[in-house]
Order: C-alpha cells, then structure tokens, then sequence
C-alpha cells in the first residue's frame, strides 16, 4: 500500500497511458500526503492501432479515508495492472528532489518528466516537507529524521534501486541517505547541493553508487565546493553547463536533460 510520510505531495509520470478503461486503484493515503498523475503517451509503434489516450495532465487527489481510484493503462494494451508492474524491468526508477525556490512542479513545467517518460523511466518528483503543497513535517529536522524521510518514501513507491535527483537545498535529504544506504541507488545525480562539506573525503571515498556532479559555469557559489567534496566518489563523472548558474536545469534545460539522459543511458 503507498502510505508516503505525512506531507509528501507527488507527481509521477512514466511509460503509460491514463484514461477511462480500467480501474488502477490507489491504496488510502495517511495523514496529509497528497498525490498527482501525469499521464504520458509512448511513441506508437509502426503498424500499431492508435488506441493511446493523450497525455491527460495532472489529477490531485486530496486525502481520503477509502482508496481513490484512477483509471489506467500501460502502453498500447489495456493492463488493469496496479503501475509498478507496468513498468519496464531495465530501466530504473528515477525520483526527483527539488531546490529551495522550486517545488516538484518544476520538472513537470520543464518538461523533464514527459521527456523521461517518453524514453522508458518511471519518473517520481515529490514536493518535499514544507515545500509546494506538502506541510512541514517534524521528523525532517534532524539528517537522520531526514534519512529516514527518503528511506519511506522509496519503500512505499517500491523503489528498489532508483536513481536519486538532488539539486540545492535537497543534498539535505539525499546526502545523509547516499551516505548511509548509497547500495540503495542505482545512480545520484547532484546539482550544486549544499551540505557536502559535512561529510568526509574518506565518507564519500565509501560511496560507491555511480554520481553524475552536474552544474553550471556561472554558479561560482555552492557549485565549486560540492565538487571539491563531492569528487573524492569513486565512481563519479562532471557534466558541467556552460553558460548556466546555480539552477542549471533552467537556464539551460537541453544541455540538462541530454546530460541526464546520457548518464541514464550507461547504468547497468
């Protein structure tokens, strides 16, 4: 059942199609979490009847006390499948975090979920705790309540090895985990977070999930310490935007997504 951590807001996309045909049942929410579905059309194939819905945009469905339903499809079949078994087994999942001054809207205005969507990936964004639509929550306070938030949240999106997208303020919540669960990804992706400098060189020598340090040239603030700290990772690459500051993914969001869809393409 997806009972998400009180204060949770969510937008997940991936390789399927949502329309009237077949009840996919969401299991009751706790407390205040919130939940949306962006819905998005795979390329059909040559020869292929066009039976796919277009893409139906986001549907929030507000806390209840009895299961809401949403109807569904995957592909070009009609499944009445609940969703993770729908997805594509080689492809991992990918969750997005968010910077202070965004929510997980941005991706979805950015076009970022769509697009990964449109290439196979199941891909999640979560307002984090007193952010967007999520209230704060006490249990983020502390880097271990912080570890804890991110370690649920995966459980009960049956997130086995995602891929961790963690830009500015939210290194807070993805560092303490990469630090102690980093066997748990299948790739990180930080974006100029802060709180590197609290973790040592030999800490992050111990990480041995493959990491993608991505930022932009013209982001001389946190930008250069996370790679000072962040490059003592083993297995890690840079892909760094020319022209972009802190929020890279923005000033330039097709050097941003080829960057990421190049580092997804090459996980094992």
């Amino acid at each position: 059942p997806l009972k998400l951590p009180s204060g949770t807001l969510l937008v997940l996309a991936g390789p399927r199609v949502l329309g009237p045909q077949h009840p996919l049942s969401v299991p009751a929410l706790n407390c205040e979490t919130q939940v949306a579905l962006s819905g998005s059309t795979l390329p059909q194939r040559q020869g292929e009847a066009n039976t796919a819905e277009q893409d139906i945009g986001v549907a929030i469905l507000p806390p209840q006390t009895s299961a809401p339903v949403v109807s569904g499809r995957c592909g070009h079949g009609s499944l009445p499948e609940p969703l993770p078994a729908c997805l594509p087994p080689s492809r991992p999942d990918v969750l997005f975090l968010h910077g202070q001054a965004f929510t997980s809207k941005t991706w979805e205005a950015l076009g970022t979920l769509a697009l990964l969507a449109g290439e196979g990936y199941r891909t999640v964004a979560i307002d984090l705790p007193g952010y967007g639509d999520s209230p704060p929550v006490e249990m983020v306070l502390t880097a271990q309540g912080r570890r804890a938030f991110l370690d649920r949240v995966l459980q009960e999106l049956g997130m086995q090895r995602p891929v961790l997208i963690s830009p500015s303020m939210s290194g807070r919540f993805a560092l303490p985990f990469l630090l102690a669960h980093g066997d748990r990804l299948a790739g990180f992706v930080p974006i100029a977070p802060v709180g590197t400098k609290d973790f040592t060189a030999e800490q992050y020598r111990g990480v041995q999930t493959p990491t993608l340090i991505l930022y932009g040239d013209r982001d001389t603030g946190l930008a250069p310490q996370a790679l000072q700290n962040l490059q003592h990772i083993p297995k890690h690459r840079v892909a760094v935007l020319s022209g972009a500051g802190h929020a890279c993914y923005l000033d330039k969001p097709e050097d941003f997504h080829r960057a990421l869809l190049g580092f997804l393409r090459q996980l094992k």
